[in-house]
């Protein structure tokens, strides 16, 4: 039988870029480990478990991140609302908070994942774009990454877009969305001019798969690749794994739909 009596979904949004992702890690500053430390203190005790939906990377941010909290007494949706976000630091933010059942398994429910790249090109971003679009200098052909961009859509084998799988790894993932869109979100005074979106949604993504899809296709906008360097990587999947990987921040988890 459960130690745990209630159980509750809770959505958080979060600024990244001070943190070493979600997961709990010794020594280092989490999401988790901020999360678990203000519990503590609203509950005033540490007999509860919070798991999330998935792991981010470090100085990934999140529009929606979801994570179940478990505890052996009842406490109400809105205080625990209120009270988090009284307690919590200003990066980090809850936005609901519902009951949910014993019956419910955060991590293997079906649930589609839906991410946001931000990024810009040409005369050096303000410094206070820094966590949330990244800047990559040169000129960059965005027409030829959009092209490239939609390659991803459907069904492919992505054993070249992961790091460090393990035997039982499933490499197929089905790709829902897969496009470069103009931003249209970020635009306050210190925005660079030449700012994109990539957006990618599936019902499952692989380590690291988002930042080495976009790192594909930055390098196409560089002229390093054309499209049908990235086909092929995508029908040669036993060819070598794609060597960078994009930098973290910029990458914005921007919903998770159960």
């Amino acid at each position: 039988m459960s130690k745990w009596s209630s159980y509750y979904l809770i959505r958080i949004e979060f600024l990244g870029f001070r943190y070493h992702g979600w997961q709990k890690q010794n020594k280092l500053k989490t999401i988790q480990g901020m999360v678990d430390k203000t519990f503590k203190f609203v509950l005033g005790h540490d007999n509860f478990k919070t798991l999330g939906c998935g792991r981010t990377d470090a100085k990934v941010s999140a529009d929606d991140f979801v994570f179940e909290l478990f505890l052996d007494e009842f406490s109400d949706e809105l205080f625990l609302m209120n009270r988090l976000n009284s307690e919590l630091p200003s990066d980090i933010r809850v936005t609901s908070v519902k009951e949910t059942s014993a019956d419910f398994n955060i991590i293997q429910y079906p649930k589609i994942k839906e991410y946001h790249y931000y990024f810009s090109f040409g005369e050096k971003s303000h410094p206070f774009n820094a966590p949330i679009i990244r800047h990559f200098g040169m000129e960059l052909d965005i027409a030829s990454m959009q092209q490239a961009a939609a390659l991803f859509l459907g069904t492919h084998n992505f054993k070249r877009y992961v790091s460090k799988p393990s035997e039982n790894t499933l490499f197929d993932r089905t790709i829902l969305t897969s496009k470069i869109e103009p931003n249209t979100r970020f635009i306050e005074t210190y925005a660079p001019i030449n700012t994109f979106v990539f957006k990618v949604r599936s019902k499952g993504f692989l380590r690291y798969q988002v930042r080495l899809m976009f790192a594909a296709l930055l390098a196409v906008g560089r002229g390093e690749w054309n499209l049908l360097d990235l086909q092929n990587s995508l029908t040669n999947y036993d060819g070598s794994q794609i060597k960078k990987i994009a930098p973290s921040s910029g990458l914005i988890l921007h919903k998770v739909v159960f």
